[in-house]
């Protein structure tokens, strides 16, 4: 989402048309972003805003791919979170209990009012055998006054207080491309993904065996590609360029 169809808050030049090509053409897409912060119904409506027609069904987060991992592994299973209504709405949704008395994990997410009581409560429940698990990777999250802590970085401090590494469910982690997959009953071989960075849109689109896709107009500029030992399988400067392929035979 971030980079790709919006930047800063505003649309990127011609994602309005790329997304009507998009439901015109009848194919199964959806939006993915490791913001845990907003359910599906939430960033619907504010990518409605900046005239950006997008349902909720076509929106996927690291959330809901932390819920859906959660549910394969323990169903009906209990959780410590730390987040926001993106968060524990889909744990809900899939059937968690949220309690912090004795849970089977420790859920970490995105949230802009991190609190020490909560995570001090997370580092002891950790400690007393809790499984930690964490939405995604990001060290810090954009603002208007600049960088703010995310969870990656949040995370790294809960793993230096109790030496557990947390398992982060969202990007570069593949299984969140996979994941994705199987909410449109997608396969590898017959999907693209677009992205704006190499270090996780693009390593875990490719991870995934999937044709990647990564645009200009984000995090990654033309120049760093050649640092990364793997390559997207095609660079264009935009959404924009790519609406004519949305109709075309591929």
């Amino acid at each position: 989402m971030d980079g790709v169809l919006v930047h800063e808050g505003h649309p990127v030049p011609g994602a309005d048309e790329f997304v009507r090509r998009l439901h015109r053409s009848g194919r199964r897409f959806l939006v993915l972003t490791n913001n845990s912060i907003y359910t599906p119904r939430d960033l619907s409506v504010r990518l409605r805003a900046v005239g950006l027609e997008i349902p909720p069904e076509s929106i996927w987060t690291s959330a809901l791919a932390t819920a859906r991992f959660l549910d394969t592994q323990r169903p009906g299973g209990s959780a410590y979170v730390i987040g926001e209504a993106g968060l524990t709405t889909a744990l809900h949704e899939a059937g968690y209990v949220l309690t912090d008395i004795d849970p089977d994990y420790v859920v970490l997410g995105e949230t802009r009012t991190y609190s020490f009581t909560q995570i001090t409560r997370a580092i002891r429940l950790i400690e007393a055998g809790a499984r930690f698990i964490a939405t995604n990777p990001d060290p810090v999250g954009p603002s208007s006054e600049g960088s703010l802590p995310a969870c990656g970085a949040v995370a790294a401090m809960i793993t230096k207080a109790t030496g557990v590494q947390p398992y982060f469910v969202g990007k570069p982690n593949p299984m969140m491309m996979r994941s994705a997959l199987r909410a449109i009953e997608g396969h590898s071989e017959t999907t693209a993904m677009i992205g704006d960075r190499m270090d996780t849109d693009i390593v875990s689109g490719m991870e995934a065996g999937l044709h990647t896709i990564l645009v200009l107009t984000g995090v990654t500029t033309k120049d760093e590609i050649e640092r990364y030992p793997f390559r997207p399988s095609q660079v264009a400067d935009s959404v924009a360029d790519l609406i004519d392929l949305i109709d075309a035979d591929v």
